[in-house]
């Protein structure tokens, strides 16, 4: 890139991009021009000198047709007074050619402009003329160069006598065209000057367009940008105006899954034929406006900014925030955990305080009762849960979220038709869609009059069911499926993470195990969210 800019320094030429571009312009123009000029030049000389050869035959025609001029020749002899020099005198005045030569069969002239050469041979082979044949030509006589017409001379019985021989001055050919050539270099002038102004204009149009920079500093700013979108570790898409792909960085295509030579293979391509269609086409395109929007994809949570360019375009950014939500999600499990086991501290406390008095009252059985009661409970609860799950990751589950939504005041129950098998394909992502909607399903029956949260859990051949019922308010059928859009919900965020997520994290692990979410209406009311994951089990 460096070879261009060192012989343009060498040259003087200035270093400028839109200095080098108008020098360019200008150099096309005039030699545009220039070869303008040349080829039309070229074929004018010819253009000129068939005109005036064809002249010249045109007026020995007309005077060969004239019977008066054949019949001198036949009855006088060649003298400067007989009536064939007197005919082509003043034939040769009348049109304005440099000489109307007549010639009989032997080649002596008849008549001739200079007199005289009248009776000598003509200096010119007359065979052809005198063959029967009329002649064009540029030749070289005694009066110099012409361009010259020959034709037979016919008597009145069309026996050939003679012929007739009309020259054109060359002198007059060459200066119709040097007289043509000003009007001819005014035109490439104005011509010239119309490219040089067109040139100027577009110059400044590129100097605004460039910046004014240097072909090395745009060079440099392409290596630069080249290397900083494919360095940073923050996915870049760059659109046009009309929705298509212009740049896709290594860190995108990899935050959007797609195919790692996605720079070439997407360039061009509308964005909805790239991702297909979704919330987070409809972010990148600008559909959906907002800073810092969320969006699921595959199984990565992105953030995206989207910022309009000058062209009409935009360039959208994006962030990873899967960790972070995991890191949040799991932060909001142990404060969970943390504030459940602070009630149980309480609780705790309060059973030893029963049983201390128990055992200082001597109430021994009565003691012996309540120990058992208490332990029984717990029991209870895991010997319930793990009698219809036998999953030992589902069930640590339910029985911890038991444990959490007892502290809560809100039962959590499982359905008397739950029955699934220890046969998960993917435990981890049924673990996943569970605990989330157990933790809204808590969220929502917490302030409610009677609340309740039932999981119904069973397997149907290979397929697994997944019913979470609640008793809160329920969700409107307008908004059963704008719920499990990302970043759509009705709880304030949180400090570490924003909320929106839960359901479409949801959705999206369903769908992409062939499966459905879907959210309705409970049969006592509340909501029903249902979960339909085929081939889920072995």
């Amino acid at each position: 890139m460096r070879f261009p800019l060192l012989s343009a320094r060498r040259l003087g030429l200035p270093r400028r991009a839109v200095s080098q571009i108008l020098l360019t312009q200008l150099a096309i123009a005039a030699g545009v021009a220039v070869l303008a000029t040349g080829l039309f030049l070229a074929p004018l000389s010819a253009q000129l000198d068939d005109q005036a050869m064809r002249r010249a035959l045109a007026i020995a025609q007309s005077a060969a047709a004239d019977p008066a001029l054949a019949a001198g020749v036949l009855s006088s002899g060649a003298s400067a007074d007989s009536p064939v020099q007197s005919s082509a005198e003043r034939i040769r005045r009348a049109t304005g050619a440099e000489y109307v030569v007549v010639l009989d069969l032997d080649g002596i002239r008849r008549s001739h402009p200079s007199a005289d050469r009248i009776g000598l041979p003509v200096s010119t082979d007359p065979s052809d003329a005198l063959a029967g044949r009329e002649v064009m030509e540029i030749d070289e006589g005694t009066l110099g160069r012409s361009a010259r017409g020959k034709v037979p001379l016919l008597a009145a019985d069309g026996e050939i006598v003679g012929a007739v021989s009309v020259g054109i001055a060359y002198d007059s050919v060459r200066d119709r065209l040097l007289g043509a050539i000003p009007g001819l270099l005014a035109y490439a002038g104005g011509a010239l000057a119309a490219g040089a102004l067109a040139a100027c204009l577009l110059s400044r149009r590129i100097q605004r367009q460039t910046r004014d920079l240097a072909f090395s500093d745009i060079a440099g700013l392409l290596a630069e940008r080249e290397a900083m979108l494919h360095s940073i570790r923050e996915g870049v898409i760059a659109l046009a105006p009309d929705g298509r792909v212009r740049l896709v960085n290594d860190e995108a295509a990899r935050l959007l899954g797609l195919a790692p030579d996605a720079a070439d293979s997407c360039a061009g391509r509308p964005l909805e034929n790239v991702l297909g269609t979704g919330r987070t086409a409809d972010v990148l395109s600008g559909r959906v406006t907002g800073r810092d929007l969320l969006t699921v994809q595959g199984s990565r949570v992105l953030v995206a900014n989207r910022m309009p360019t000058e062209d009409g375009g935009a360039v959208a950014t994006l962030r990873d925030r899967t960790e972070l939500e995991h890191l949040g999600r799991e932060l909001d499990s142990t404060r969970g955990l943390i504030d459940a086991l602070r009630a149980q501290d309480h609780e705790h406390a309060n059973r030893l305080h029963t049983l201390l008095g128990l055992l200082e009252l001597g109430l021994h059985e009565e003691a012996v009762e309540f120990v058992t009661e208490v332990a029984g409970v717990h029991r209870t609860t895991a010997e319930q849960v793990t009698e219809k799950v036998h999953d030992p990751l589902l069930a640590a589950l339910l029985v911890g979220k038991a444990t959490v939504a007892a502290e809560r005041g809100v039962p959590l129950r499982l359905a008397g038709t739950s029955l699934l098998p220890d046969r998960l394909v993917d435990p981890g992502g049924l673990v996943t869609i569970l605990g989330n909607l157990v933790d809204n399903a808590l969220d929502a029956a917490a302030g409610s009059a009677a609340p309740l949260v039932e999981v119904e859990l069973r397997a149907e051949g290979r397929t697994a069911v997944l019913r979470v019922r609640d008793s809160g308010p329920g969700v409107p059928a307008a908004r059963r499926e704008e719920i499990f859009t990302e970043g759509w919900s009705t709880k304030q965020p949180k400090a570490h993470r924003e909320r929106g997520l839960g359901l479409a994290l949801v959705r999206q692990l369903a769908e992409r195990q062939g499966g459905s979410a879907r959210a309705g209406e409970a049969a006592d009311g509340g909501a029903e969210f249902s979960v339909v994951l085929p081939e889920a089990l072995r």
